[in-house]
């Protein structure tokens, strides 16, 4: 069965090989000196927060293609952050405080993290004209991840500096309570990739619906059981039509709370194919790893408000 990741380009500089690196959760990785000895990046001095962060999370700016999805209003998800290596888009990303972008594991074992380029309130992607703020990586963390079952596909990118939280920049909220499993609710997938099975990654930022399932009705779909962990959240129609696709990989899955903002339930991870009917879309399921999240972000200003 073809399971596809959801990378929009492949490096032939890239080695993604799975197991030739053995990691602990939480552990760095910094592949800086292995790759260019001592004129490698090294991970900086921890700084304190701020003590209070005077910033909203999770407000969509409804007034300013994914599969069967619709293309976003200007910087509808401030949150979305946009990942590029060897100056070309592969990823995406989520910015949770004023230092740390969320994305997904798989979109940086293997590569060279302070090559990494971070974009944020940006739109159209092709508009050369317009200048959207973008920093580099600083470090990179990831947890017990493998590509043979793409089990624990996260991964935390602390930028080189203080990402400036404007109308149009603005973090995702996280979940506050770890045992919702989100049953039934509709969520949102954005990103920038393709808008059809094998297309071409998409200018301008696109958004999709998609209600999330229970991990029973997901095992009981098309996919092997097995490849489904409890620390994955199924997302999409049995028969197929909308979904996220290649590109879209370490995106957002968001929803919306009773108080009208949106949090963060899970990261755009793999599927078997695009918006194939039985194969819904499967993420990272965020309630997993919110321990791991806040404590290796620390030292990022979370939104109080």
């Amino acid at each position: 069965m073809f399971t596809s990741v959801r990378l929009a380009y492949c490096f032939s500089v890239i080695v993604i090989v799975a197991g030739h690196v053995q990691q602990t959760p939480g552990k760095q990785i910094n592949r800086g000196k292995n790759f260019f000895g001592l004129f490698g990046n090294k991970p900086p001095q921890t700084d304190d927060p701020p003590e209070k962060c005077f910033c909203s999370c999770g407000v969509r700016n409804e007034e300013s293609r994914i599969v069967g999805g619709q293309t976003t209003q200007m910087n509808e998800f401030p949150w979305m952050a946009r990942l590029s290596y060897l100056n070309k888009f592969y990823c995406g990303g989520t910015l949770i405080n004023d230092r740390y972008v969320l994305t997904a594991a798989h979109c940086v074992k293997g590569f060279m993290w302070f090559m990494i380029r971070v974009t944020f309130g940006e739109h159209d992607r092709c508009d050369e004209k317009t200048k959207p703020a973008s920093m580099f990586v600083t470090r990179a963390l990831s947890g017990d991840f493998s590509f043979l079952n793409f089990d624990n596909d996260i991964a935390l990118l602390r930028m080189n500096e203080r990402v400036p939280l404007t109308n149009t920049i603005r973090p995702i909220c996280l979940p506050t309570v770890t045992d919702n499993d989100y049953v039934g609710t509709k969520a949102i997938a954005a990103g920038w990739g393709t808008l059809h099975e094998d297309g071409k990654p998409s200018c301008l930022l696109q958004e999709v619906e998609v209600p999330v399932m229970s991990l029973t009705d997901c095992r009981n779909m098309s996919y092997n059981p097995r490849m489904i962990s409890d620390n994955m959240l199924c997302a999409g129609y049995r028969e197929g039509m909308r979904d996220s696709c290649q590109g879209d990989s370490g995106g957002p899955l968001v929803a919306e709370r009773e108080d009208k903002r949106y949090e963060l339930i899970g990261v755009v991870s793999w599927g078997n194919g695009c918006a194939r009917a039985g194969y819904p879309g499967v993420y990272t399921r965020i309630t997993r790893y919110l321990d791991w999240i806040l404590k290796n972000s620390i030292e990022g200003c979370f939104c109080e408000d």
